[in-house]
Protein backbone atom coordinates (compact mmCIF):
# COMPACT_ATOMS: atom_id res chain seq x y z
CA UNK A 1 0.00 0.00 0.00
CA UNK A 2 2.73 2.40 1.38
CA UNK A 3 4.93 2.03 -2.68
CA UNK A 4 1.23 2.38 -4.08
CA UNK A 5 0.79 5.09 -2.95
CA UNK A 6 4.23 6.94 -3.07
CA UNK A 7 4.02 5.93 -6.94
CA UNK A 8 0.21 7.43 -7.53
CA UNK A 9 2.17 10.50 -5.37
CA UNK A 10 4.39 11.00 -7.86
CA UNK A 11 2.37 10.96 -10.70
CA UNK A 12 0.62 14.29 -10.99
CA UNK A 13 4.68 15.77 -11.29
CA UNK A 14 5.26 13.17 -14.12
CA UNK A 15 2.36 14.55 -16.06
CA UNK A 16 2.82 17.79 -15.41
CA UNK A 17 6.26 17.55 -17.33
CA UNK A 18 4.97 18.52 -20.79
CA UNK A 19 7.24 16.92 -23.55
CA UNK A 20 9.14 19.78 -25.54
CA UNK A 21 8.56 20.29 -29.40
CA UNK A 22 9.63 22.25 -31.55
CA UNK A 23 8.38 25.66 -32.90
CA UNK A 24 7.88 26.52 -29.07
CA UNK A 25 4.56 29.02 -28.46
CA UNK A 26 5.80 32.31 -27.92
CA UNK A 27 3.76 35.75 -26.35
CA UNK A 28 4.41 38.80 -26.25
CA UNK A 29 2.59 40.38 -23.23
CA UNK A 30 1.75 44.22 -22.59
CA UNK A 31 2.44 45.00 -18.69
CA UNK A 32 4.94 44.53 -18.19
CA UNK A 33 6.07 44.11 -21.89
CA UNK A 34 7.87 41.17 -21.79
CA UNK A 35 7.97 37.75 -24.15
CA UNK A 36 7.06 34.10 -23.01
CA UNK A 37 8.22 31.34 -24.40
CA UNK A 38 6.64 28.25 -23.62
CA UNK A 39 5.94 24.41 -25.02
CA UNK A 40 3.15 22.58 -26.16
CA UNK A 41 2.36 18.89 -25.18
CA UNK A 42 0.00 16.98 -27.43
CA UNK A 43 -3.20 19.73 -27.54
CA UNK A 44 -2.38 22.31 -25.00
CA UNK A 45 0.74 24.74 -24.38
CA UNK A 46 1.87 25.64 -21.36
CA UNK A 47 3.82 28.46 -19.69
CA UNK A 48 5.26 27.51 -16.48
CA UNK A 49 6.45 30.09 -13.76
CA UNK A 50 6.11 33.24 -15.09
CA UNK A 51 7.13 35.88 -13.13
CA UNK A 52 4.43 38.20 -12.04
CA UNK A 53 5.77 40.28 -8.88
CA UNK A 54 9.26 41.60 -7.44
CA UNK A 55 11.30 38.76 -5.40
CA UNK A 56 9.57 39.00 -2.06
CA UNK A 57 13.36 38.93 -0.44
CA UNK A 58 15.33 41.54 1.78
CA UNK A 59 13.44 44.68 2.11
CA UNK A 60 10.68 43.30 0.34
CA UNK A 61 10.22 40.40 2.68
CA UNK A 62 6.90 40.64 4.97
CA UNK A 63 5.91 43.40 2.87
CA UNK A 64 2.97 43.51 0.38
CA UNK A 65 3.37 42.22 -3.48
CA UNK A 66 5.04 45.01 -6.07
CA UNK A 67 4.49 44.89 -9.53
CA UNK A 68 7.30 44.11 -11.84
CA UNK A 69 8.16 47.20 -13.84
CA UNK A 70 10.41 45.22 -16.60
CA UNK A 71 10.29 41.10 -17.29
CA UNK A 72 12.48 40.79 -20.67
CA UNK A 73 12.09 37.30 -21.92
CA UNK A 74 10.88 34.70 -20.04
CA UNK A 75 12.13 30.87 -20.70
CA UNK A 76 8.36 29.26 -19.19
CA UNK A 77 9.49 25.71 -19.79
CA UNK A 78 10.33 24.73 -16.37
CA UNK A 79 8.56 23.63 -13.30
CA UNK A 80 8.06 26.59 -11.24
CA UNK A 81 10.04 27.13 -7.57
CA UNK A 82 7.26 26.67 -5.12
CA UNK A 83 7.09 29.51 -1.98
CA UNK A 84 8.78 28.52 1.33
CA UNK A 85 6.92 25.94 2.89
CA UNK A 86 5.88 25.22 6.77
CA UNK A 87 7.59 21.54 7.32
CA UNK A 88 5.16 18.92 8.03
CA UNK A 89 6.62 15.53 9.45
CA UNK A 90 7.35 12.35 7.51
CA UNK A 91 6.55 10.16 10.00
CA UNK A 92 3.14 8.16 9.21
CA UNK A 93 4.11 5.11 11.29
CA UNK A 94 1.49 5.35 13.63
CA UNK A 95 -1.34 5.66 11.35
CA UNK A 96 -3.72 3.11 11.03
CA UNK A 97 -3.27 0.79 8.60
CA UNK A 98 -5.38 1.29 4.73
CA UNK A 99 -5.05 4.88 5.25
CA UNK A 100 -1.43 5.98 4.05
CA UNK A 101 -1.43 5.14 0.67
CA UNK A 102 -5.00 7.58 0.44
CA UNK A 103 -2.91 10.37 2.30
CA UNK A 104 0.06 10.39 0.36
CA UNK A 105 -1.53 11.00 -2.84
CA UNK A 106 -2.65 13.94 -1.71
CA UNK A 107 -0.96 17.58 -1.60
CA UNK A 108 -0.68 18.25 2.01
CA UNK A 109 1.56 15.06 2.13
CA UNK A 110 3.45 15.47 -1.28
CA UNK A 111 7.05 17.27 0.14
CA UNK A 112 7.97 19.91 -2.26
CA UNK A 113 12.05 19.83 -2.49
CA UNK A 114 12.10 22.90 -4.70
CA UNK A 115 10.89 26.11 -2.88
CA UNK A 116 12.28 29.80 -1.80
CA UNK A 117 11.11 33.30 -1.71
CA UNK A 118 11.16 34.18 -5.53
CA UNK A 119 8.54 32.33 -5.73
CA UNK A 120 5.54 34.41 -7.18
CA UNK A 121 5.03 33.21 -10.41
CA UNK A 122 1.72 32.44 -12.52
CA UNK A 123 1.52 29.42 -14.80
CA UNK A 124 -0.81 29.33 -18.01
CA UNK A 125 -2.31 26.38 -19.45
CA UNK A 126 -4.18 26.66 -23.34
CA UNK A 127 -5.15 24.85 -25.71
CA UNK A 128 -2.74 24.68 -28.74
CA UNK A 129 -3.13 26.90 -31.27
CA UNK A 130 -5.29 29.35 -29.37
CA UNK A 131 -4.38 32.91 -30.35
CA UNK A 132 -4.78 36.77 -29.04
CA UNK A 133 -8.43 36.54 -30.32
CA UNK A 134 -9.36 33.49 -28.98
CA UNK A 135 -11.29 34.97 -26.32
CA UNK A 136 -11.45 31.93 -24.06
CA UNK A 137 -12.92 32.02 -20.60
CA UNK A 138 -10.54 32.30 -18.01
CA UNK A 139 -10.28 29.80 -14.47
CA UNK A 140 -7.93 31.09 -12.20
CA UNK A 141 -6.87 28.32 -9.41
CA UNK A 142 -5.89 28.89 -6.09
CA UNK A 143 -4.32 26.21 -4.30
CA UNK A 144 -5.01 24.76 -0.90
CA UNK A 145 -2.75 23.69 1.79
CA UNK A 146 -4.24 25.28 4.80
CA UNK A 147 -2.40 28.51 4.01
CA UNK A 148 0.57 27.10 5.55
CA UNK A 149 2.08 24.70 2.15
CA UNK A 150 1.00 23.73 -1.22
CA UNK A 151 2.41 25.07 -4.81
CA UNK A 152 0.84 25.18 -8.43
CA UNK A 153 3.22 22.62 -9.15
CA UNK A 154 1.48 19.95 -7.60
CA UNK A 155 -1.65 20.72 -9.98
CA UNK A 156 -1.68 19.74 -13.47
CA UNK A 157 -3.27 22.28 -15.49
CA UNK A 158 -2.95 20.31 -18.87
CA UNK A 159 -5.18 17.82 -17.98
CA UNK A 160 -8.16 20.34 -17.21
CA UNK A 161 -7.32 22.08 -20.65
CA UNK A 162 -7.44 19.03 -22.16
CA UNK A 163 -10.58 17.69 -20.81
CA UNK A 164 -12.00 20.88 -21.53
CA UNK A 165 -11.73 20.49 -25.25
CA UNK A 166 -13.06 17.28 -25.60
CA UNK A 167 -15.99 18.79 -23.68
CA UNK A 168 -16.16 21.83 -26.25
CA UNK A 169 -15.93 24.42 -23.82
CA UNK A 170 -11.67 25.18 -24.34
CA UNK A 171 -10.48 27.35 -21.27
CA UNK A 172 -7.48 28.59 -20.37
CA UNK A 173 -6.08 27.35 -17.00
CA UNK A 174 -4.09 30.14 -14.74
CA UNK A 175 -2.78 28.94 -11.16
CA UNK A 176 -0.91 31.40 -9.02
CA UNK A 177 1.55 30.83 -6.47
CA UNK A 178 1.27 32.86 -3.26
CA UNK A 179 2.99 33.55 0.09
CA UNK A 180 2.02 30.74 2.66
CA UNK A 181 3.10 30.35 6.43
CA UNK A 182 5.09 32.96 7.95
CA UNK A 183 6.18 34.65 5.06
CA UNK A 184 2.65 35.22 4.12
CA UNK A 185 0.43 35.41 7.06
CA UNK A 186 2.20 35.99 10.51
CA UNK A 187 0.10 38.06 12.58
CA UNK A 188 1.31 40.58 15.36
CA UNK A 189 0.85 44.28 16.23
CA UNK A 190 3.94 44.52 14.23
CA UNK A 191 2.45 43.48 11.51
CA UNK A 192 -0.26 45.74 11.52
CA UNK A 193 1.44 48.54 12.68
CA UNK A 194 3.79 48.12 9.32
CA UNK A 195 0.79 47.46 6.69
CA UNK A 196 2.05 43.63 5.84
CA UNK A 197 -0.79 41.58 6.93
CA UNK A 198 -2.55 39.00 4.77
CA UNK A 199 0.24 38.77 2.19
CA UNK A 200 -0.86 36.12 0.29
CA UNK A 201 -4.10 36.84 -0.45
CA UNK A 202 -2.38 40.26 -1.89
CA UNK A 203 -0.19 38.27 -3.90
CA UNK A 204 -3.64 36.76 -5.14
CA UNK A 205 -4.86 40.17 -5.59
CA UNK A 206 -1.96 40.56 -7.72
CA UNK A 207 -1.85 37.89 -9.62
CA UNK A 208 -5.61 38.76 -10.63
CA UNK A 209 -4.41 42.03 -11.89
CA UNK A 210 -1.71 40.67 -13.94
CA UNK A 211 -4.11 38.06 -15.31
CA UNK A 212 -6.65 41.19 -15.58
CA UNK A 213 -3.56 43.07 -17.91
CA UNK A 214 -1.89 40.19 -20.09
CA UNK A 215 -4.51 37.64 -20.31
CA UNK A 216 -5.71 38.62 -23.55
CA UNK A 217 -1.90 38.23 -25.10
CA UNK A 218 -2.63 34.23 -24.16
CA UNK A 219 -6.03 34.18 -25.59
CA UNK A 220 -7.98 34.44 -22.70
CA UNK A 221 -10.58 36.64 -22.05
CA UNK A 222 -10.14 39.48 -18.80
CA UNK A 223 -13.89 39.68 -18.69
CA UNK A 224 -14.51 36.20 -18.25
CA UNK A 225 -12.39 35.24 -14.86
CA UNK A 226 -13.42 32.22 -12.70
CA UNK A 227 -11.70 32.14 -9.52
CA UNK A 228 -11.37 28.12 -8.52
CA UNK A 229 -9.90 26.79 -5.16
CA UNK A 230 -9.63 23.80 -2.77
CA UNK A 231 -9.42 24.22 0.96
CA UNK A 232 -7.18 27.11 1.37
CA UNK A 233 -7.98 28.08 -1.78
CA UNK A 234 -11.57 27.84 -1.65
CA UNK A 235 -11.07 29.97 1.46
CA UNK A 236 -9.12 32.25 -0.61
CA UNK A 237 -12.04 32.19 -3.28
CA UNK A 238 -14.45 33.77 -0.50
CA UNK A 239 -11.74 36.47 1.08
CA UNK A 240 -10.94 37.79 -2.26
CA UNK A 241 -14.86 38.28 -2.55
CA UNK A 242 -14.93 39.88 0.52
CA UNK A 243 -11.50 41.82 0.12
CA UNK A 244 -11.85 45.63 0.64
CA UNK A 245 -15.55 45.30 1.74
CA UNK A 246 -16.45 43.53 -1.75
CA UNK A 247 -14.54 45.83 -4.15
CA UNK A 248 -13.16 43.31 -6.62
CA UNK A 249 -12.43 45.66 -9.35
CA UNK A 250 -9.51 46.83 -11.05
CA UNK A 251 -9.39 50.01 -13.16
CA UNK A 252 -12.58 49.95 -13.18
CA UNK A 253 -13.51 46.39 -13.91
CA UNK A 254 -14.03 43.09 -11.76
CA UNK A 255 -11.20 40.95 -11.59
CA UNK A 256 -13.53 38.14 -11.77
CA UNK A 257 -17.01 37.14 -12.34
CA UNK A 258 -17.41 33.66 -10.70
CA UNK A 259 -16.26 31.41 -8.00
CA UNK A 260 -16.18 27.82 -7.17
CA UNK A 261 -14.78 26.97 -3.58
CA UNK A 262 -14.24 23.06 -3.07
CA UNK A 263 -14.05 22.70 0.73
CA UNK A 264 -14.03 26.25 1.71
CA UNK A 265 -15.47 29.37 2.83
CA UNK A 266 -16.41 31.24 6.11
CA UNK A 267 -13.62 30.98 8.69
CA UNK A 268 -14.24 33.22 11.63
CA UNK A 269 -11.03 35.24 12.78
CA UNK A 270 -9.87 37.12 15.31
CA UNK A 271 -7.94 40.47 14.06
CA UNK A 272 -4.22 40.72 13.26
CA UNK A 273 -3.05 42.00 16.43
CA UNK A 274 -5.22 39.61 18.49
CA UNK A 275 -3.39 37.24 21.40
CA UNK A 276 -2.86 34.25 19.52
CA UNK A 277 -1.74 35.91 16.84
CA UNK A 278 1.03 37.86 18.50
CA UNK A 279 2.13 34.73 20.18
CA UNK A 280 2.86 33.15 17.42
CA UNK A 281 4.43 36.13 16.39
CA UNK A 282 6.93 36.42 19.74
CA UNK A 283 7.61 32.80 19.03
CA UNK A 284 8.72 33.26 15.49
CA UNK A 285 10.91 36.43 17.01
CA UNK A 286 12.19 34.67 19.73
CA UNK A 287 13.40 31.83 17.73
CA UNK A 288 15.20 33.69 15.63
CA UNK A 289 17.09 35.63 17.58
CA UNK A 290 15.74 39.15 17.00
CA UNK A 291 14.08 39.31 20.47
CA UNK A 292 16.41 42.03 21.85
CA UNK A 293 16.59 43.69 18.52
CA UNK A 294 15.03 48.11 18.56
CA UNK A 295 12.72 46.48 15.05
CA UNK A 296 11.66 42.97 15.72
CA UNK A 297 10.09 43.19 12.38
CA UNK A 298 13.19 44.64 10.77
CA UNK A 299 15.37 41.92 12.47
CA UNK A 300 13.18 39.34 10.74
CA UNK A 301 13.42 40.72 7.62
CA UNK A 302 17.35 41.12 7.47
CA UNK A 303 17.74 37.13 8.12
CA UNK A 304 19.17 34.93 5.94
CA UNK A 305 16.29 32.64 4.61
CA UNK A 306 17.22 29.23 6.20
CA UNK A 307 17.14 30.82 9.54
CA UNK A 308 14.08 33.00 8.96
CA UNK A 309 12.17 29.33 7.48
CA UNK A 310 13.09 27.73 10.58
CA UNK A 311 11.81 30.51 12.79
CA UNK A 312 8.41 30.54 10.60
CA UNK A 313 8.45 26.50 11.42
CA UNK A 314 8.75 27.11 15.18
CA UNK A 315 5.04 27.13 15.49
CA UNK A 316 2.33 23.93 15.06
CA UNK A 317 1.39 22.96 11.78
CA UNK A 318 -1.99 21.85 10.53
CA UNK A 319 -0.76 18.17 10.23
CA UNK A 320 -0.07 17.83 14.21
CA UNK A 321 -2.21 17.88 17.41
CA UNK A 322 -3.32 21.27 17.30
CA UNK A 323 -4.59 20.42 13.57
CA UNK A 324 -7.20 23.37 12.20
CA UNK A 325 -5.98 25.83 14.96
CA UNK A 326 -3.75 27.32 12.18
CA UNK A 327 -0.95 29.21 13.42
CA UNK A 328 -1.04 31.29 10.36
CA UNK A 329 -3.99 32.42 8.62
CA UNK A 330 -6.00 35.44 6.55
CA UNK A 331 -6.82 37.94 9.65
CA UNK A 332 -8.87 41.22 9.73
CA UNK A 333 -7.01 44.25 9.57
CA UNK A 334 -8.96 47.30 9.60
CA UNK A 335 -8.00 47.63 5.47
CA UNK A 336 -7.59 44.12 3.43
CA UNK A 337 -10.19 42.06 5.70
CA UNK A 338 -12.00 44.86 7.17
CA UNK A 339 -13.65 42.63 9.80
CA UNK A 340 -13.98 39.26 9.99
CA UNK A 341 -15.58 37.16 7.10
CA UNK A 342 -18.99 36.22 8.24
CA UNK A 343 -19.04 39.79 9.55
CA UNK A 344 -18.65 41.04 6.10
CA UNK A 345 -20.98 38.86 4.08
CA UNK A 346 -23.72 39.38 6.84
CA UNK A 347 -23.64 43.00 5.99
CA UNK A 348 -23.21 41.99 2.53
CA UNK A 349 -19.42 43.44 1.72
CA UNK A 350 -19.15 41.09 -0.76
CA UNK A 351 -18.48 40.93 -4.94
CA UNK A 352 -21.85 39.49 -5.47
CA UNK A 353 -21.04 36.82 -8.07
CA UNK A 354 -22.43 33.49 -8.70
CA UNK A 355 -20.88 30.12 -7.46
CA UNK A 356 -20.27 26.85 -6.76
CA UNK A 357 -19.75 25.50 -3.29
CA UNK A 358 -19.02 21.70 -1.83
CA UNK A 359 -17.60 19.61 0.53
CA UNK A 360 -16.69 16.15 0.89
CA UNK A 361 -18.60 13.72 2.74
CA UNK A 362 -16.02 13.43 5.44
CA UNK A 363 -14.07 16.75 5.62
CA UNK A 364 -12.69 16.18 9.67
CA UNK A 365 -11.65 12.48 9.71
CA UNK A 366 -7.91 13.93 8.19
CA UNK A 367 -7.84 16.67 10.73
CA UNK A 368 -8.92 13.97 13.85
CA UNK A 369 -6.05 11.78 12.97
CA UNK A 370 -3.37 13.37 15.07
CA UNK A 371 -5.10 13.44 18.68
CA UNK A 372 -4.96 9.76 19.60
CA UNK A 373 -5.04 10.48 23.08
CA UNK A 374 -8.38 12.05 23.82
CA UNK A 375 -10.31 8.62 24.81
CA UNK A 376 -13.24 9.91 26.62
CA UNK A 377 -15.72 13.21 26.49
CA UNK A 378 -14.13 15.14 29.43
CA UNK A 379 -11.09 14.95 27.40
CA UNK A 380 -12.82 15.68 23.88
CA UNK A 381 -14.68 19.05 25.71
CA UNK A 382 -11.21 19.96 27.28
CA UNK A 383 -9.40 19.57 23.82
CA UNK A 384 -12.14 21.97 21.94
CA UNK A 385 -11.59 24.47 24.73
CA UNK A 386 -7.93 24.68 25.12
CA UNK A 387 -7.35 24.40 21.27
CA UNK A 388 -9.96 25.94 19.17
CA UNK A 389 -12.56 27.86 21.27
CA UNK A 390 -10.77 29.72 23.61
CA UNK A 391 -13.52 32.29 23.80
CA UNK A 392 -16.53 30.30 24.30
CA UNK A 393 -17.28 28.77 27.68
CA UNK A 394 -17.13 25.29 29.38
CA UNK A 395 -20.84 25.65 28.95
CA UNK A 396 -21.26 25.93 25.03
CA UNK A 397 -18.17 23.66 24.27
CA UNK A 398 -20.25 20.90 26.75
CA UNK A 399 -22.98 21.44 25.20
CA UNK A 400 -21.34 20.97 21.49
CA UNK A 401 -20.16 17.75 22.54
CA UNK A 402 -23.63 16.61 23.50
CA UNK A 403 -24.81 16.85 20.77
CA UNK A 404 -22.72 14.70 18.74
CA UNK A 405 -23.27 11.66 20.49
CA UNK A 406 -20.58 9.40 22.26
CA UNK A 407 -21.08 6.54 19.73
CA UNK A 408 -19.10 5.74 16.50
CA UNK A 409 -22.11 4.63 14.27
CA UNK A 410 -22.82 8.35 14.54
CA UNK A 411 -19.67 10.24 13.90
CA UNK A 412 -17.42 10.64 10.73
CA UNK A 413 -16.54 9.07 8.44
CA UNK A 414 -20.30 8.70 8.19
CA UNK A 415 -22.71 6.00 7.20
CA UNK A 416 -19.65 3.31 8.10
CA UNK A 417 -21.47 2.01 11.70
CA UNK A 418 -19.07 1.03 14.10
CA UNK A 419 -16.39 0.72 11.69
CA UNK A 420 -13.21 2.82 11.23
CA UNK A 421 -13.42 4.13 15.00
CA UNK A 422 -9.41 5.07 14.97
CA UNK A 423 -9.47 5.74 18.48
CA UNK A 424 -12.36 6.20 21.45
CA UNK A 425 -13.48 9.92 20.14
CA UNK A 426 -11.73 10.02 16.71
CA UNK A 427 -15.07 9.66 15.09
CA UNK A 428 -17.31 11.90 17.13
CA UNK A 429 -14.20 14.37 16.78
CA UNK A 430 -14.02 14.12 13.05
CA UNK A 431 -17.50 14.78 12.57
CA UNK A 432 -17.20 17.88 14.87
CA UNK A 433 -14.12 19.61 13.14
CA UNK A 434 -15.93 18.66 9.59
CA UNK A 435 -19.05 20.21 10.69
CA UNK A 436 -18.04 23.16 12.07
CA UNK A 437 -15.21 24.17 9.96
CA UNK A 438 -16.41 23.05 6.00
CA UNK A 439 -20.22 21.71 5.88
CA UNK A 440 -22.19 23.19 8.34
CA UNK A 441 -20.44 26.75 7.83
CA UNK A 442 -20.84 26.29 3.42
CA UNK A 443 -24.63 26.11 5.25
CA UNK A 444 -24.34 29.24 6.79
CA UNK A 445 -23.08 30.86 4.19
CA UNK A 446 -25.27 29.87 1.92
CA UNK A 447 -28.42 30.82 3.49
CA UNK A 448 -26.60 34.07 4.04
CA UNK A 449 -26.35 35.18 0.32
CA UNK A 450 -28.14 32.10 -1.29
CA UNK A 451 -31.29 35.43 -2.15
CA UNK A 452 -29.06 37.89 -3.68
CA UNK A 453 -26.43 35.71 -5.80
CA UNK A 454 -27.45 32.07 -8.05
CA UNK A 455 -25.81 29.44 -6.23
CA UNK A 456 -25.23 25.83 -6.28
CA UNK A 457 -23.73 23.52 -3.95
CA UNK A 458 -23.02 19.83 -3.49
CA UNK A 459 -21.63 16.92 -1.44
CA UNK A 460 -18.81 14.78 -2.64
CA UNK A 461 -19.08 10.96 -1.77
CA UNK A 462 -16.99 9.38 -4.34
CA UNK A 463 -14.39 8.31 -1.97
CA UNK A 464 -16.66 6.49 0.73
CA UNK A 465 -14.85 3.54 1.98
CA UNK A 466 -11.97 4.89 2.35
CA UNK A 467 -10.77 3.17 5.72
CA UNK A 468 -10.72 5.67 8.39
CA UNK A 469 -10.88 8.04 6.00
CA UNK A 470 -14.32 8.17 3.96
CA UNK A 471 -14.81 10.80 1.83
CA UNK A 472 -11.99 13.05 3.18
CA UNK A 473 -10.15 16.41 2.72
CA UNK A 474 -8.17 16.90 0.04
CA UNK A 475 -9.28 13.53 -1.30
CA UNK A 476 -11.02 15.32 -4.59
CA UNK A 477 -7.83 16.48 -5.86
CA UNK A 478 -6.26 13.43 -7.67
CA UNK A 479 -9.92 12.70 -8.94
CA UNK A 480 -10.87 16.22 -10.24
CA UNK A 481 -7.85 17.06 -11.29
CA UNK A 482 -6.44 13.82 -13.15
CA UNK A 483 -9.82 11.64 -12.67
CA UNK A 484 -6.59 8.53 -11.32
CA UNK A 485 -7.47 8.40 -7.75
CA UNK A 486 -9.99 4.61 -8.05
CA UNK A 487 -13.50 5.11 -6.37
CA UNK A 488 -13.76 3.24 -3.36
CA UNK A 489 -17.83 2.79 -3.37
CA UNK A 490 -19.39 -0.43 -5.47
CA UNK A 491 -21.90 2.41 -6.95
CA UNK A 492 -19.29 4.42 -7.88
CA UNK A 493 -21.06 6.31 -11.50
CA UNK A 494 -22.65 9.48 -11.17
CA UNK A 495 -24.95 10.96 -12.25
CA UNK A 496 -27.86 9.55 -14.44
CA UNK A 497 -27.71 10.53 -17.89
CA UNK A 498 -29.93 12.38 -19.82
CA UNK A 499 -32.06 10.32 -22.19
CA UNK A 500 -29.23 9.06 -24.89
CA UNK A 501 -26.46 9.02 -22.49
CA UNK A 502 -24.47 6.90 -21.37
CA UNK A 503 -22.91 6.46 -17.84
CA UNK A 504 -19.61 8.04 -16.72
CA UNK A 505 -17.58 8.94 -13.71
CA UNK A 506 -17.48 11.70 -11.29
CA UNK A 507 -14.13 13.23 -12.69
CA UNK A 508 -16.32 13.88 -16.22
CA UNK A 509 -19.45 15.09 -14.57
CA UNK A 510 -17.60 17.47 -11.97
CA UNK A 511 -15.58 18.61 -15.61
CA UNK A 512 -19.11 18.67 -17.69
CA UNK A 513 -20.78 20.67 -14.57
CA UNK A 514 -17.88 23.41 -14.01
CA UNK A 515 -16.84 24.07 -17.56
CA UNK A 516 -20.39 24.92 -18.35
CA UNK A 517 -20.29 26.70 -15.22
CA UNK A 518 -17.01 28.74 -16.48
CA UNK A 519 -19.06 29.30 -19.85
CA UNK A 520 -22.58 30.79 -19.01
CA UNK A 521 -22.24 31.11 -14.93
CA UNK A 522 -24.47 28.11 -14.83
CA UNK A 523 -23.58 24.44 -14.33
CA UNK A 524 -26.58 23.40 -16.26
CA UNK A 525 -26.23 25.57 -19.96
CA UNK A 526 -24.33 23.12 -22.25
CA UNK A 527 -24.43 20.44 -19.67
CA UNK A 528 -25.37 16.44 -20.46
CA UNK A 529 -26.19 15.75 -17.05
CA UNK A 530 -29.19 15.74 -14.49
CA UNK A 531 -30.59 19.22 -14.03
CA UNK A 532 -28.63 20.33 -10.84
CA UNK A 533 -30.86 23.01 -9.06
CA UNK A 534 -29.68 25.99 -7.41
CA UNK A 535 -29.40 26.15 -3.82
CA UNK A 536 -32.07 28.50 -2.78
CA UNK A 537 -34.66 26.56 -5.16
CA UNK A 538 -34.99 23.88 -2.19
CA UNK A 539 -32.19 24.08 -0.37
CA UNK A 540 -31.06 20.75 -1.75
CA UNK A 541 -27.18 19.67 -2.61
CA UNK A 542 -26.01 17.79 -5.63
CA UNK A 543 -24.96 14.32 -4.04
CA UNK A 544 -21.79 13.54 -5.96
CA UNK A 545 -21.38 9.50 -6.58
CA UNK A 546 -24.97 8.79 -5.77
CA UNK A 547 -25.71 6.39 -8.24
CA UNK A 548 -29.39 6.91 -8.92
CA UNK A 549 -28.18 10.58 -9.20
CA UNK A 550 -30.82 11.96 -6.57
CA UNK A 551 -30.34 15.53 -4.96
CA UNK A 552 -29.37 15.56 -1.29
CA UNK A 553 -31.53 17.87 1.43
CA UNK A 554 -29.73 20.13 2.94
CA UNK A 555 -31.18 19.90 6.34
CA UNK A 556 -28.66 17.13 7.82
CA UNK A 557 -27.07 17.71 11.32
CA UNK A 558 -29.52 20.69 12.24
CA UNK A 559 -29.18 20.69 15.90
CA UNK A 560 -25.59 21.16 15.12
CA UNK A 561 -26.31 23.95 12.62
CA UNK A 562 -28.44 26.06 14.85
CA UNK A 563 -25.52 25.67 17.76
CA UNK A 564 -22.97 26.84 15.00
CA UNK A 565 -25.49 30.10 14.12
CA UNK A 566 -25.91 30.91 17.74
CA UNK A 567 -22.48 30.47 19.15
CA UNK A 568 -20.47 31.66 16.10
CA UNK A 569 -19.00 34.69 18.31
CA UNK A 570 -16.93 32.56 20.11
CA UNK A 571 -15.84 30.31 17.67
CA UNK A 572 -13.35 32.70 16.37
CA UNK A 573 -9.91 31.47 15.52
Amino acid sequence: MKLFGLLLGLLPLVLAAPAKRDGAPTVAIPSPAATIIGSTSSSVDSFQGIPFAQPPTGSLRLKPPQALTSLGTVTATDTPMACPQLLISDDTSDFPAGVLGALLNTPLFQTVTDAGEDCLTVSIFRPAGTTDTSNLPVLFWIFGGGFELGSTSMYNGELLVSDSISEGKPVVFVAVNYRVGGFGFLGGSEILADGSSNLGLLDQRLGLQWVQDNIASFGGDPTKVTIWGESAGAISVLDQMILYDGDNTYNGKPLFRAGIMDSGSIIPADPVDCPKAQNVYDTVVKTAGCSGANSTLDCLRGLDYETFLNATNSVPGILSYTSIDLSYLPRPDGKVLTVSPEVSVTEGKYAKVPFIIGDQEDEGTLFALFQPNISTTAELINYLSTVYFQDATIEQVTALAGIYPDDPSDGSPFRTGILNNWYPQFKRLAAILGDLTFTLTRRAFLNLVSTEVPTWSYLASYDYGTPVLGSFHAGDILQVFYGILPNYASACRFPIPRSGETLTDVYEAIHNYYFSFVYTMDPNNGSNYTEWPQWSDNRTLMHFNAADGELLADDFRSESYDWLNENVASLHI
